[in-house]
């Protein structure tokens, strides 16, 4: 049986840790509230080059003695600048745990930040950036997020290339000494370990790093909700997005289910009503995404040009028809794939480490799997129609890529493009 630990320290640090007895292996996350939010508005990209610089020489390590120790301990990790935190993921044998941790304390604490490695991370943001135009749908995602929600909520973490190109490492090292701190910051540890040991190690690492005021960040205007990005090709891709309840709300769950209704699997309603019905597109799905005050459902299409206006129409039609009810059979269908997931999640240390982050990152407390499951049991057609019925698919952000633009009418409007 899991037994889950949690303390905050008196800087702001909180660790979170579940006992995963029966795996061999152990895993964490480690949550530094320096996501790309806090990038300067004319050197957009900056948190993304730091996620990739961190790594290149920390504490008493340089940058290839950092590589040759985590491959030594079997560690696979990751770092990634998100929109609120730079992320750090390492999962590897239970026993190597605590070697692991120590590196990645001085990655976060102690980083070289060496000039001479500069060039070598931009290039790589800079790659990244053009690989978009090799990618279509990834492309079509990032406007759409970027028109969907203000700035710097709907930047792109990649950032943009003329603001790298310009970055200086000086630029590079305020960034860091304004953002990383550990109050805020979120460790979360899952697997074959000790409650006990895993929190006299983390305050052994962390516990006397100087807390520091929170950096300020605010919204900036409403982005227009459309837009067409012309591409001279035989494919077209859209994107729609639309508001729906943000995540630790009443009804998160029931809106989860509906987007799994949308698309959760081949008996999905867009996989059946889109792709297999009519054959309009190649790939159709959608997903849930949210932050702590807003929350939207990302759709995705990828067709023909010929046939992206129809496909377009009826999208939107099976999004308008959502609120009109839900049925015994999508329901248990949709609970038979949540249950799946939670308990693939139960056997994965890595997964139950994101977890635990993400729920007190979200909510300031850790959901237990049998909560879940509780909730899940209590879906009901009833209740995520409720849901729809007060939260229906509406307002919608249309964003297209391809030769043509398409046209869009919202209910008691004149036919127009996308807004």
């Amino acid at each position: 049986m899991a037994e889950n630990y949690q303390t905050t320290w008196a800087n702001g640090l909180t660790l979170l840790v579940e006992e995963m007895p029966e795996v061999r292996t152990a895993a964490f996350a480690l949550l530094v509230p320096a996501g790309h939010i806090y990038d300067p508005p004319q050197r957009l990209g900056t948190a993304n080059v730091l996620s990739e610089l961190v790594l290149r020489g920390a504490g008493p390590r340089d940058n290839r003695q950092i590589v040759l120790e985590l491959d030594a301990l079997g560690v696979d990790h990751s770092s990634q600048a998100g929109t609120f935190h730079m992320s750090f993921w390492g999962a590897t044998i239970a026993e190597n745990l605590v070697a692991a941790l120590r590196i990645f304390a001085d990655i976060v604490r102690r980083p070289h930040l060496p000039e001479k490695e500069l060039a070598a991370v931009k290039e790589l943001a800079l790659g990244a950036l053009d690989s978009l135009e090799d990618e279509p749908r990834e492309k079509v995602l990032v406007e759409l997020a970027r028109h969907h929600y203000p700035p710097p909520l709907g930047n792109d973490y990649r950032g943009q290339a003329e603001h790298i190109e310009a970055l200086t490492i000086e630029e590079v090292r305020q960034f860091y000494q304004r953002t990383f701190r550990p109050n805020g910051t979120i460790v979360s540890i899952a697997g074959r370990v000790s409650g006990a040991e895993m929190r006299g190690v983390v305050e052994e690492l962390f516990a006397d790093w100087p807390a520091q005021p929170d950096p300020q960040w605010q919204c900036g205007p409403e982005p227009s909700h459309s837009a067409h990005l012309k591409q001279a090709t035989q494919q077209t891709q859209i994107g729609v997005a639309y508001d729906t309840v943000p995540f630790g709300q009443d009804d998160y769950y029931a809106a989860r289910a509906a987007v799994a209704v949308l698309s959760g699997g081949m008996s999905s309603r867009l996989f059946t009503e889109v792709r297999e019905k009519r054959g309009l597109c190649y790939a159709v799905w959608a997903s849930y995404h949210s932050f702590k005050d807003r929350a939207a459902v990302f759709c995705y299409a990828g067709t023909t040009a010929d046939r992206a206006q129809e496909t377009l129409d009826v999208l939107l039609a099976e999004l308008r028809r959502l609120p009109e009810g839900v049925s015994e059979d999508e329901v248990r269908r949709v609970q038979a794939g949540l249950k799946s997931a939670l308990i693939m999640q139960q056997e994965s240390a890595s997964a139950r480490a994101a977890s635990l982050a993400s729920d007190w990152y979200y909510l300031g407390r850790v959901r237990s799997l049998d909560e879940i499951q509780r909730e899940i049991d209590t879906l009901t057609p009833q209740r995520i129609t409720a849901h729809l019925q007060q939260y229906p698919p509406r307002h919608f952000t249309i964003v297209t890529l391809g030769p043509q633009p398409l046209r869009y009418t919202e209910p008691g409007t004149d036919p127009r493009g996308p807004r």
